[in-house]
């Protein structure tokens, strides 16, 4: 250990307080972007996500009045935070907002096989599942909580040239009233 260091440990002993680790800024086994989702019912939320979507999960910690502080289950090897919500902190979810405006949107290996076992556990199937002009098969649910999602398998590639060739018909379709989803 250099002297510096040396020095800089005496004086971390002394005030108390220990030497920072250095660490990464991401802990291990998380994503640089997770979706954190209020519930109501969190609990509940996550026994259907395990049915529905085949998640496991991860951890659990209570909050108060016996609602669920945190959680986080695993879809598919990503990371997905949730808690019951918290309306003193801010933190509610769609059925208290009565919708939402943000989807989270999942790659997994086979959507259609995906979208069945969601269906039977009760989500609500919006579209599909069905080709799309970028490549991707997809189904578009919502949760039995009021949450959106769309899962996905890339069937095939699809190169910019052609995307951005098949959008701009599709736009100009729908200007004209005759375009419904992609």
């Amino acid at each position: 250990m250099s002297k510096a260091k040396a020095k800089k440990a005496v004086r971390a002993k002394k005030s108390g307080k220990a030497p920072k680790a250095k660490v990464g800024p991401m802990p291990k086994g998380y994503q640089s972007v997770t979706p954190y989702l209020s519930v109501r019912g969190a609990a509940d939320a996550i026994d259907f996500y395990k049915q529905a979507f085949g998640a496991r999960e991860r951890m659990r910690m209570p909050g108060p009045n016996g609602k669920l502080g945190h959680a986080e289950i695993e879809i598919n090897g990503h990371c997905v935070m949730l808690s019951d919500e918290h309306p003193e902190m801010g933190h509610v979810g769609p059925q208290t907002l009565k919708g939402t405006s943000v989807s989270i949107h999942v790659y997994v290996p086979d959507v259609d096989k995906l979208a069945e076992r969601a269906g039977k556990a009760g989500a609500k199937i919006m579209r599909g599942p069905e080709d799309q002009f970028y490549g991707d098969r997809i189904v578009s649910l919502e949760d039995p909580f009021g949450h959106r999602w769309h899962f996905a398998t890339h069937v095939r590639d699809v190169s910019m040239k052609e995307m951005k060739k098949v959008a701009a018909e599709w736009a100009a379709k729908a200007e004209q009233g005759g375009a419904s989803g992609s």
